[in-house]
């Protein structure tokens, strides 16, 4: 007599594997704004009538804001230099723009 004997195995999953690909770069955009600035004389420019001493102005240059000083090329300003003026020292210890 002869006995067939037949095994049978299930081969078990192998584990799935996830694969990430890297980010792709972002680019980098600048932007740019340009900024005219026009100096203008001082009012009373040679005029030595008047009291200075509520001009903290150091000169002919005037700009309106830190952006058109620094685009000027005049940042930070100091007391005494061309075109510091108080509305630049925000807070008021003798350098503007800073």
């Amino acid at each position: 007599m002869t006995v067939t004997t037949t095994a049978t195995t299930t081969a078990e999953p192998l584990p799935a594997k996830t694969v990430t690909a890297p980010p792709k770069p972002v680019p980098t955009v600048t932007k740019t704004k340009t900024v005219r600035v026009t100096v203008a004389p001082a009012a009373g420019a040679g005029d030595n009538t008047g009291s200075d001493s509520e001009d903290t102005s150091g000169g002919s240059a005037y700009y309106a804001n830190c952006t058109a000083a620094r685009a000027a090329g005049a940042a930070p300003v100091y007391t005494g230099d061309p075109g510091y003026g108080r509305h630049l020292d925000r807070d008021g210890d003798g350098v503007g723009c800073e």
